[in-house]
């Protein structure tokens, strides 16, 4: 399910930073907007990641303090201003003010900190506008631990080592970084930390995970809250209230926000009249589907192609 999700969303990343902080050590990196000016100037949202390579750390975000060594993924799903640092405590020194100025024909590399311990950090982001990404995002922590292992640990391994060769333009693997590495890193945070809203925790509870199940793979039928319970072996007042306890919405609400995904990435990647966008995602008419567009997203189709494309 999130698989299908993310393959709908246009994803792109790149990793920024790469660096050896020796103890001790700490730094205070920015937010989302200061991360957007320096990373990826017009996008609306980042989801920063730092991966641990060798050594260990802690990073604070919004309350939250997670610590990882050697092999874990810390991501902040909303990017916001975090500090990090050895377990000897030192005053954060700001990062932005060690970084080389931008555009980086190379990913940077940082060498900073006293003569104790070292950890090596590779640093990264994911961007995207997608619609999506508020619902099965926002209910995740400021920053999670990925603690991979067996086949993870060698996947996020390789793609890493890939990534690093490639560089912040490279193409090959580095094009389905934000895919391979995201989506194994929610996929593994899901299952080993079950959260007890948000989209994630809809596909792990069993009522819901079906009936997300069959709007996703035919959200063109014009379905009801009877035909989906039915559909799902359930009943209409425990789907409505599974959904409404774990999405927030009903199951209709979300099936007219999975439509409006699908039309968003129809309106950017394809030249297709809105009749027949329309069509391809179950709405009579371009006119009622323009009317429903603009209710979810609050911009014309016309507008949202424009801005898409610009």
């Amino acid at each position: 399910m999130l698989a299908d999700v993310l393959r709908r969303v246009r994803l792109s990343g790149s990793l920024f930073l790469k660096g050896a902080y020796s103890s001790p050590w700490a730094f205070d990196s920015p937010g989302n907007c200061a991360l957007i000016d320096l990373l990826a100037p017009g996008s609306e949202r980042l989801i920063v990641f730092h991966s641990v390579r060798r050594g260990r750390l802690w990073i604070t975000a919004a309350g939250h303090r997670v610590e990882l060594e050697a092999g874990d993924l810390a991501i902040l799903p909303a990017s916001h201003r975090h500090l990090m640092g050895s377990h000897e405590m030192v005053a954060p020194v700001k990062i932005s003010e060690l970084l080389p100025p931008t555009p980086w024909s190379e990913i940077p590399i940082l060498h900073h900190g006293g003569d104790g311990e070292v950890t090596e950090l590779v640093c990264g982001y994911f961007s995207s506008d997608e619609l999506l990404f508020n619902s099965f995002l926002r209910s995740l922590p400021p920053v999670i631990r990925i603690r991979p292992t067996g086949n993870a640990a060698t996947l996020f391994d390789v793609v890493l080592s890939r990534a690093l060769e490639d560089g912040p333009s490279g193409d090959g693997t580095t094009a389905r970084l934000p895919e391979l590495l995201l989506v194994e890193a929610l996929r593994l945070y899901s299952s080993e930390a079950p959260l007890a809203s948000g989209w994630l925790a809809a596909t792990n509870d069993p009522i819901v995970s079906r009936a997300l199940k069959l709007i996703h793979d035919d959200p063109v039928r014009d379905w009801s809250v009877a035909e989906l319970s039915r559909a799902a072996a359930t009943s209409r007042s425990v789907l409505g209230e599974r959904f409404r306890e774990l999405l927030g919405q009903s199951p209709i609400h979300y099936l007219a926000e999975w439509r409006m995904q699908l039309a968003a990435n129809l309106l950017v990647a394809t030249e297709l009249r809105l009749s027949a966008i329309a069509e391809q995602i179950g709405y009579s008419s371009e006119a009622a589907f323009s009317r429903a567009f603009h209710r979810h997203i609050g911009k014309s189709p016309a507008q949202w192609r424009a801005a898409g494309r610009g």
